[in-house]
């Protein structure tokens, strides 16, 4: 039996390496703007998850992210710096995989440049809370899956091959090498 991948007529596999890695990591999490971030990656074990928004994200694939001191993630961090993001931008496509390490800091210039006022729900103190701590997770390895011409022509392609019995989705994905 033939996987779904073998059964599409057309180029569906495309690992990106270097810069072109970097910018699909920054077009599809930027699509999404929050995550799933994960921490205790532990085998054998269920990851410790939460929604975090993005800060911002660099086109070599690092994350920023503000996080409260005392925080679980945080202490977890410190246990075990190696954390999974799992993004979905919408309904249909850009969905990410991001394997990296983070590490955290209190670098007051990042947090400004970081710094939102909607942030004072979580810093009640504001940009001068003392709890909070900067998340840089610098990626290591990743996976996309994606379409090739965006949701409304994978959607019709999907449609037809559904018509005529063929795997046809538009889709494509790879894995994502920033090193």
């Amino acid at each position: 039996m033939d996987s779904i991948n073998q059964q599409q007529p057309e180029e569906n596999h495309q690992d990106l390496f270097a810069a072109e890695a970097g910018e699909k990591i920054k077009e599809l999490a930027s699509a999404a703007n929050t995550c799933f971030f994960c921490t205790g990656i532990k085998t054998g074990h269920p990851l410790n998850v939460r929604p975090m928004s993005i800060q911002k994200v660099q086109d070599d694939g690092v994350f920023w992210f503000l996080s409260a001191d005392d925080s679980h993630k945080n202490q977890e961090i410190h246990e075990n710096p190696y954390v999974q993001l799992l993004f979905q931008g919408s309904k249909y496509s850009d969905f990410l995989s991001i394997y990296g390490t983070a590490s955290i800091s209190k670098e007051k210039a990042i947090i400004e440049e970081l710094w939102s006022p909607v942030l004072k729900a979580w810093f009640t103190e504001g940009i001068d809370d003392p709890r909070i701590t900067v998340i840089k997770v610098e990626t290591k390895d990743g996976y996309y899956w994606d379409n090739k011409h965006g949701n409304a022509i994978a959607f019709v392609k999907t449609l037809y091959g559904a018509a005529v019995g063929k795997t046809l989705d538009d889709s494509i994905e790879g894995r994502l090498v920033t090193e």
